[in-house]
């Protein structure tokens, strides 16, 4: 995709990325490092709890989300970071074998009153597994710089 900048935004662009799909392997490591809860490490335990089976864990998920619209380089010259995440809800289990990809829709873009060579966007993000459902969605409120006929 072709680098954006702030300026470039307006609310209602959308976003749409490539998947990934994401392996028992994969999310197993990822819990032994990041989330173990029995759920997420063990097939037995996870076909006994209530999820019925293997699951991988939120913010794996998320970060997924994430990295697939990063890795677009949309923003590649033009991210200068986050304040934060709002907004974050799961909506459903992913499971090994899913494939998800990401919807990116722009909320609001507007340059700083008080740093003029930047601003804030906001986007909503989704991730939407190979069955069309969303799993998961989040608003990141991103820092970009404005672009140079700003």
């Amino acid at each position: 995709m072709q680098a954006l900048y702030l300026d470039d935004l307006e609310a209602g662009f959308r976003f749409v990325t490539g998947g990934l799909t994401l392996t028992e392997a994969e999310i197993i490591d990822f819990a032994w490092r990041y989330d173990p809860q029995s759920f997420h490490l063990d097939t037995g335990a996870a076909e006994r709890s209530p999820y019925g089976g293997l699951i991988a864990s939120g913010f794996q998920s998320l970060a997924v989300c994430f990295r697939l619209f990063i890795q677009t380089g949309v923003f590649a010259e033009a991210s200068l970071g986050s304040p934060g995440i709002d907004e974050l809800r799961w909506l459903a289990p992913v499971r090994p074998g899913d494939t998800l990809h990401s919807e990116v829709e722009v909320l609001e873009a507007r340059p700083s009153a008080s740093k003029p060579d930047r601003g804030v966007a906001r986007l909503k993000y989704q991730a939407v597994n190979q069955r069309g459902e969303t799993v998961l969605h989040f608003t990141v409120v991103h820092l970009l710089r404005r672009s140079a006929q700003a």
